[in-house]
């Protein structure tokens, strides 16, 4: 009796604490949007402290929230690709399982989750596949476990969890791509401005795809438009470059200079100046 009446006391006492101290694993939320798809993550970060991590303070073979506390969310606003599994848009839990050579990534679709839940159910398990263990040189080992997402393209990303001297990468496929067509598709098929010109052919060079038909919506747009800025008239001449129409580039070029010259962006001026130099050796 007198032990739960020192165990009641002790709750009622730090509970009305009026002292604020730091949370042990510090919360985060990390916001990334590739291509076309926004990618949510919300997490808490524990440190080393000195701790022997994975394979002592995280267990080599058992299941891991992925961090501390509440378990680790990931939300994608559009549908996703992981090691070729669809994963439908929503919001999941992240969990992992350790290895000393390959983490086993799981996603679950109960997002409500203070850690590990007793009454694991295989059937809310959305993705599941194994990913290769990566080793951080000596020197640069992460004190506190991070999530981060790197190595962003129009089309997919690593999405990258980080701590002590290991790190496991994992690629996310968006479908930008599909969604850019059919956007594309529907405006052309109407009345298309010059700023749908415009947006259409710069993406096609980006992507480096159907540079014949950039050239053609370029073009369209400057006639379009009565002033070309010098922003404008530098992707003018990239899509030409790409179309190996080097003379007509270069022209472009030389007017896109112009302009920010007048404008003083020297970002845009050193772009053009290299841009002519390697174009005149073409």
């Amino acid at each position: 009796m007198r032990l739960i009446l020192i165990t009641l006391f002790f709750i009622t006492f730090t509970g009305f604490s009026q002292i604020k101290t730091p949370a042990a694993s510090t919360s985060s939320k990390l916001e990334q949007t590739v291509g076309l798809t926004d990618i949510d993550i919300e997490y808490n970060r524990p440190s080393k402290k000195g701790r022997a991590i994975f394979g002592n303070l995280v267990p080599y073979g058992k299941k891991w929230r992925t961090g501390a506390n509440s378990s680790t969310k990931i939300s994608f606003s559009t549908d996703v690709k992981i090691s070729g599994s669809t994963i439908k848009n929503g919001t999941y839990s992240v969990f992992s399982i350790p290895n000393e050579n390959e983490w086993n990534v799981i996603l679950y679709s109960d997002a409500e989750l203070w850690s590990v839940p007793r009454d694991w159910d295989e059937n809310k398990i959305v993705f599941q596949s194994n990913f290769k263990v990566n080793k951080i040189t000596a020197g640069n080992e992460i004190e506190t476990f991070t999530i981060s997402i790197n190595n962003i393209t129009n089309n997919n990303a690593d999405l990258i969890f980080a701590w002590d001297d290991t790190y496991v990468k994992v690629r996310i496929d968006v479908p930008t791509s599909q969604i850019v067509d059919a956007s594309i598709q529907e405006v052309m098929g109407g009345t298309p401005k010059a700023t749908d010109y415009y947006a259409a052919a710069v993406y096609y060079r980006q992507e480096n795809i159907k540079l014949d038909v950039a050239l053609k919506w370029i073009n369209k747009a400057m006639e379009m438009t009565e002033n070309p800025r010098f922003f404008q008239l530098r992707q003018q001449s990239l899509i030409l470059a790409a179309n190996e129409m080097y003379k007509e580039a270069i022209e472009v070029a030389r007017r896109s200079l112009r302009l920010s010259i007048e404008a003083d962006n020297q970002d845009y001026v050193k772009m053009n100046n290299d841009s002519i130099q390697e174009w005149s050796n073409k």
